[in-house]
């Protein structure tokens, strides 16, 4: 589908003087340059190299390298020949060989003891053909005495093979015939005609042509590791011959006989096929042989008699390096094909000046695929190519598809909108006067202008009429005869390529000496240029790959470009990794999109190697070509969701959903994407859409997910004069006054999406669709049930409902047909239980007979229901239906009391029934005694107690209380049982030494010197507790002085030798500890592995396959934490773990404990200290307390004492926080919490895996706080 296009077209004319006339040309790839041949001719033996600078403008700009005489060392040959010229950049060197023998170096920059010119070396035979291997490793040489030699790039000889008639025994030909006729599938009748297809009707003999030069050409596959000889047999058995040799110099395989083949050969360098020549009487033929000598299909060179005769023998074949084109040099001109399908179409057709009688060379250049010069004695050619397609206008409304493909004197054109006919067939085939060079179509699509060598063709069409008018030639341009053979390619103004107007008066063409463009009747065509955004961009594709984008404010190098189009909203291009991609070309800022084809609607993946034929944004498709030779058509989401957009915001709903359902999009986005907009355009979207079914299958789609902001979300920036709730509409149809995108033209959307508000989008939705069909209930009574079982969760109440009025009404036919489409929507169990529970047998009972239910089931509980009263009708449904609480309504108007208790102990309905019985103050207490005595069994004593105490139940409640341990509310209730004083002493001993086991000093002293006047006991619970301030006014209050020594004192010296204790354990461990942590962490910066193995260290056991770091190739070892962690690299982002729960409960054992010498004494002390700095601000308080009672009773050593070993503690903790904890790094996650960011996203384990993680990725804990105790000054 792509045409070669010429981008640089530079001639070089030269002197009629033999002495000047080009023999050889080659490439020098270092500076793109030419290497030129001078001679030898028969007037001069002399060779001059010459070098043609790139930029070079006339012949004179070359640059002479050497110069020197050459004289045939051969009597029989008249003067000598050069048979191939190569040169080496690395070396700065070029080689000659020469058909008389000679090998001959050139250097540029001669070393010392080296010369400029030297004969390295000669064959007496003669030289007949040689070529170099693409790696420029190896020569092959065919000499004159009709032998092969292969030499290094130092020339030594390594093989020298004799070209003799036994090579013919190599290879027995065997054809299966595939691809003939004799092998196609002809009929039943045709069956006793069936031949063997190995053997053909006709055998080739492989008889010589009767223009056959007898000359020997060598071809080298691209790889370098065969290389094909073509060669004439002599003897008896004369024929032309094709021998494959290894690298090696081995005899792999010799081609099958075919008459008149001729010399010329080239092997195509990306496959398995060698080119060559053969002539017919008629025609000739480009064959193509395998490998194995066997025959591979043809093409024809289509050369009229008078060509035929004229070119003769002057035939030669060569393959670019990418195996993309095929050069055929013929006498005077130079044709370029491709291939395509497995068609051969002619590209291009480079006519040379002044034919001569020799060979015109054609030199491919060895790293840029479409760039070649071509030569004559007297003409040299330096051209370069790109692959482009030419296509139509891809602005709507003429986007249609229109795509030419320019085939020798055929042109091929395919409206791919309305045909996608796969190449090499084509819609419409227009025959030409010519062989065409370049095409262009104008902007609508109605015309064509194909270039030639000597005019133009302007062609008339119209491919979107109905029935299309084909193209036909209109009218035909002359072109200067001075300038004619200089046109490299035509422009036309109007579109970004090649165009054409209606009035055809731009038609231009470009000259190749400098680069100036003469015009015809017009001025000069514009740049490459898009117009469509706020200014202009330009685009370009380099050879390498890389898009550059141009633009008033911004810059943008896009690599790995393969192809590109422009749309006027989008630039749609390919990637070498097999992406397609949108950039919007509308928004502020041009963005390039992420590689996310999952996420990212303007990222898509593609197959390998296809790239771009054309797009059609109005049918939101996209043409591809594929590297096997077929189009794909496609429908990128980034283009459909433009279009949805774009008719959403012109509220054209008919058309927004009629796209979402062809192209499978979800419906919500009609209503997400401008929810405001759409909310008011309800009854709008309902008279567009008109059908019942659509709008049926809209409200089915619907769902509370946003999917403007999840699936669907817009790429494309919001700009200042976004839509927010839409634009006015036209009073006519309900449409917008034109559109909104810039221009006019479809766009990815610029609207704000609001959120919808509410608790629930579908019901939002329904209940504004209800609103407006509701209005139209005879035509629109299957979108009203729709609308009621659509909402989330389903109404089926009001769908029942509406069944029941139309019951009502008795309008039989509707009846049943809400009926049976709200028992399609919905389960019909549910609607059954729905119908029973609205009271309506009747439509229960038409529900029923819609379902799968059994007759005999259903019918006697319908006769049963309608013999009970209403309400006794009523509760037995809502019982039967599992609604207790609306049939305990029943049950109460029913004045059923005592079953009302039973019904509400059965089911625990106590809430529901004291609410109904609240203002009734005698079933409010007996509901709210059988309440608490619920509680009470299901020991909740509290809500249990208060029940009691709220019926005035004392005795009940202040056990339930003395259960639960509400010391307060006990005592409370047990005096106002009342209980006597012994009994009630009891109670608050009980109390008493509860809280004494619960630690709770302060309330078990309040309940001794209250209710058991124990002012000895209460003391003693206070300082218990650390109360001495308090336990002192107690004891003074009343006078009992002697218990300040009896119990203050004794009580302070015992709190002060715990304390003093508890705080030594403290100071030992941090001194035990610390150290502790601080080799192990030494341990693991040390050595890892044996951190990891137990703290063992050394080499032992540690495996040699495991990595410190996890890289792409150590998926087999691991990383160093995996055999702890049972993950591997491509496992850990994943929540799920290969543990077991039971090893699950043993790996937190393990973390409980920190054994020492595990991988997990680490994080076991390091919680371990946090712990202990928790305690020591726990005791803080107390141990104030503590200091102030024994200054106040004299015990100033103690004192001290204590205040010591409280610093000494405080001191060490204060000391270790920094080494132990850090208080710069975030807190560490939670049992499956994601930690860290980017590509390094890895969740962490699970349990006991989770501690491991944490040492090894030296995660630290944030340090805790430390309080500030206030030190007593008395103190020194």
């Amino acid at each position: 589908m792509r045409n070669l296009l010429n981008t640089k077209h530079a001639k070089f004319k030269l002197s009629d003087n033999a002495e000047t006339a080009i023999t050889a040309t080659t490439w020098d790839v270092s500076d793109d340059s030419l290497v030129l041949a001078f001679g030898p001719s028969k007037e001069s033996p002399s060779i001059t190299l010459k070098r043609l600078p790139a930029d070079a403008k006339v012949i004179e700009d070359a640059l002479e390298i050497a110069s020197w005489d050459a004289p045939s060392p051969n009597p029989d040959l008249e003067f000598d020949r050069i048979v191939d010229l190569h040169c080496f950049p690395d070396r700065k060197a070029i080689t000659l060989i020469l058909e008389g023998g000679d090998i001959v170096v050139v250097r540029e920059e001669a070393q010392p003891g080296e010369d400029l010119i030297e004969i390295v070396g000669s064959i007496d035979a003669g030289i007949r053909a040689a070529s170099w291997s693409p790696d420029e490793e190896l020569l092959a040489v065919c000499s004159g005495a009709g032998t092969m030699l292969f030499m290094t790039r130092d020339f030594d000889s390594i093989a020298n093979i004799t070209l003799a008639a036994e090579d013919l025994k190599v290879s027995n030909h065997v054809s299966v015939g595939w691809g003939k006729k004799e092998t196609q599938f002809k009929g039943r009748g045709a069956a006793k005609a069936l031949r063997d297809p190995t053997m053909p009707e006709h055998v080739d003999e492989g008889t010589l042509s009767f223009a056959d030069d007898g000359r020997v050409t060598i071809s080298w596959r691209g790889d370098g590791q065969f290389v094909a000889v073509n060669s004439a047999l002599e003897g008896e058995q004369k024929r032309r011959v094709i021998r494959v040799y290894s690298r090696e110099g081995l005899l792999e395989s010799v081609s099958e006989p075919i008459n008149c083949l001729e010399g010329a050969l080239s092997w195509k360098p990306k496959g398995q096929l060698i080119a060559g020549v053969q002539r017919h009487d008629d025609e000739i033929d480009i064959v193509f042989f395998e490998r194995n000598g066997l025959r591979h299909g043809e093409f024809s060179l289509r050369l009229t008699a008078d060509e035929m005769a004229a070119i003769r023998n002057s035939i030669d074949l060569k393959w670019n390096t990418d195996s993309t084109v095929l050069a055929v040099s013929l006498k005077d001109r130079v044709q370029l094909w491709t291939m395509g399908n497995y068609h051969y179409y002619l590209k291009q057709e480079i006519i040379l000046s002044r034919p001569t009688n020799h060979l015109t060379s054609t030199v491919w250049h060895p790293e840029k695929p479409l760039q070649l010069s071509c030569s004559t004695v007297n003409d040299l050619r330096r051209l370069s190519y790109r692959l482009e397609v030419c296509r139509g206008s891809v602005i709507p409304p003429h986007d249609v598809g229109l795509v030419a493909v320019i085939d020798g004197k055929k042109l091929k054109v395919t409206p791919l909108r309305t045909a996608n006919v796969p190449p090499p067939m084509a819609l419409d085939e227009v025959d030409l006067p010519d062989n065409a060079l370049d095409v262009a179509i104008n902007g609508d699509g109605t015309e064509l202008a194909v270039l030639h060598h000597s005019s133009v063709s302007v062609l008339s069409c119209d491919y979107a009429a109905k029935p299309p008018k084909m193209a036909k030639l209109h009218s035909s341009q002359i072109l200067p005869k001075h300038t004619s053979d200089d046109i490299r390619k035509m422009q036309l103004s109007g579109d970004r390529a090649l165009q054409i107007r209606a009035d055809r008066d731009s038609i231009c063409y470009e000259e190749v000496e400098g680069s100036s463009s003469t015009p015809i009747n017009s001025s000069d065509p514009p740049a490459a240029q898009d117009q469509h955004r706020e200014g202009v961009a330009s685009y370009h594709l380099t050879d390498g790959g890389m898009l550059q984008v141009y633009t008033e404010n911004q810059r943008l190098r896009i690599p790995k470009c393969t192809s590109y189009v422009v749309t006027a909203s989008h630039l749609i291009y390919t990637t070498s990794s097999h992406l397609l991609k949108f950039i919007h070309l509308l928004g502020p800022d041009l963005m390039i999109p992420p590689d996310e084809p999952e996420t990212d609607e303007r990222c898509r993946s593609i197959e390998r190697g296809a790239k771009i034929v054309t797009v059609m944004p109005s049918a939101y498709s996209l043409v591809l070509h594929m590297p096997r030779g077929n189009l794909e058509t496609i429908f990128p989401r980034a283009l459909v969701l433009a279009g949805i957009r774009e008719s959403i915001r012109d509220r054209d709903y008919k058309k927004a959903f009629l796209t979402c359902r062809t192209h499978r999009v979800d419906m919500n986005i009609l209503h997400d994407y401008a929810p405001q907009q759409f909310m008011h355009d309800v009854e709008l979207f309902v008279k567009q859409i008109q059908k019942v079914e659509f709008v049926d299958l809209f409200l089915s789609s619907l769902s509370e997910e946003n999917v403007s902001v999840t699936m669907y979300k817009d790429t494309l920036a919001p700009t200042e004069d976004a839509v927010i709730n839409g634009p006015p509409c036209d009073a006519a149809d309900g449409r917008t006054n034109g559109t909104n995108g810039a221009n006019g033209h479809l766009t990815n959307g610029s609207a704000i999406l609001t959120p919808p508000t509410g608790s629930s989008k579908v019901n939002k939705i329904c209940d504004a669709f209800l609103h407006v069909l509701q209005r139209h209930t005879a035509s629109r009574l299957q979108n009203i049930v729709t609308a009621h079982v659509c909402k989330n969760p389903p109404d089926l109440e009001a769908g029942v409902r509406l069944v029941s009025e139309l019951r009502k009404e008795g309008d039989q036919e509707r009846l049943e047909q809400a009926v049976e489409h709200i028992c399609f929507l919905a389960d019909v169990n549910q609607l059954y239980d729905t119908a029973l529970g609205v009271y309506d047998l009747d439509v229960a009972l038409l529900i029923a007979q819609q379902s799968q239910k059994d007759p005999r089931e259903y019918l006697p509980y319908l006769q049963e229901l309608l013999e009970m009263t209403m309400l006794r009708r009523q509760f037995k449904i809502d019982d039967d239906l599992k609604r207790y609480p609306k049939a305990l309504t029943h049950l109460h108007a029913l004045q059923a009391s005592d079953e009302l208790q039973i019904y509400v102990v059965k089911h625990e309905l106590y809430a529901a029934a004291i609410d109904i019985y609240r203002y009734d103050t005698i079933p409010l207490g007996q509901l709210m005694r059988l309440y608490a005595d619920h509680l009470n069994s299901r020991n909740k004593y509290k809500e249990a107690g208060i029940a009691y105490e709220y019926i005035g139940d004392h005795a009940a409640a202040y056990e339930a209380f003395k259960a639960v341990g509400t010391w307060r509310e006990c005592l409370s209730n047990a005096a106002m049982v009342p209980l006597s004083s012994t009994d009630l002493a009891n109670v608050a001993q009980d109390l008493a030494s509860s809280l004494e086991e619960g630690k709770e000093f302060v309330s078990a002293a309040t309940i001794h010197l209250d209710y058991l006047n124990d002012l000895e006991s209460s003391a003693k619970m206070l300082c218990k507790g650390y109360q001495f301030a308090e336990a002192t006014r107690q004891v003074t209050l009343r006078q009992r002085h002697e218990l300040l020594k009896t119990i203050i004192d004794v009580g302070l010296v015992e709190a002060s030798a715990s304390m003093t204790e508890l705080l030594a354990e403290m100071k030992s461990q941090i001194a035990a500890q610390v150290p502790r942590l601080q080799e192990l962490r030494q341990k693991k910066a040390d050595d890892p592995m044996a951190f990891l193995d137990g703290a063992n260290g050394g080499d032992g056991d540690v495996p040699d396959n495991v990595s410190l770091a996890p890289t792409d190739t150590s998926t087999s070892g691991g990383t160093f934490m995996t055999r702890y962690t049972n993950r591997s690299t491509g496992t850990l982002a994943t929540n799920a773990t290969r543990k077991t729960s039971k090893n699950r409960r043993r790996e937190e054992r393990k973390r409980a404990r920190g054994k020492k010498g595990t991988v997990y004494e680490e994080e076991y002390l390091v919680n371990s200290i946090s712990r202990l700095v928790q305690r020591l601000n726990d005791v803080g308080e107390d141990v104030t307390r503590l200091i102030e009672g024994l200054m106040r009773r004299g015990m100033r050593e103690r004192a001290i004492a204590v205040q010591t070993v409280l610093d000494e503690v405080t001191t060490s903790a204060r000391e270790c926080m920094d080494e132990v904890f850090s208080t710069a790094k975030e807190p560490l996650g939670q049992d499956g919490e994601v930690i860290g960011d980017g590509d390094d996203i890895l969740p962490r384990p699970w349990g006991g895996q989770g501690v491991l993680w944490d040492a090894l990725t030296s995660q630290k804990q944030e340090a805790p706080v430390l309080k500030a105790l206030e030190r007593l000054s008395l103190l020194p």
